[in-house]
């Protein structure tokens, strides 16, 4: 049972690992390239989204954070 908890923990990781530099290389695209995939806008558009939820955006912020930050 533990492997395979370990198992699933390294192939989430994994994945996370790897949307993260997806998400990355869509910025710099974006960037250079006048935003092709639209990457920037919806991550402006999530923002804003997080926003207008004020403590409760702000919340959610926070605890993607120490997920992320593991």
């Amino acid at each position: 049972m533990d492997k395979a908890i370990k198992m699933i923990t390294g192939v989430l990781s994994t994945l996370t690992d790897l949307a993260i530099h997806l998400l990355v290389a869509g910025v710099v695209i974006g960037i250079l390239y006048n935003d092709v995939f639209g990457v920037i806008g919806n991550i402006g558009a999530a923002m804003g989204t997080i926003g207008d939820n004020g403590l409760a955006g702000l919340i959610t912020i926070a605890v993607v954070a120490m997920w992320m930050k593991k």
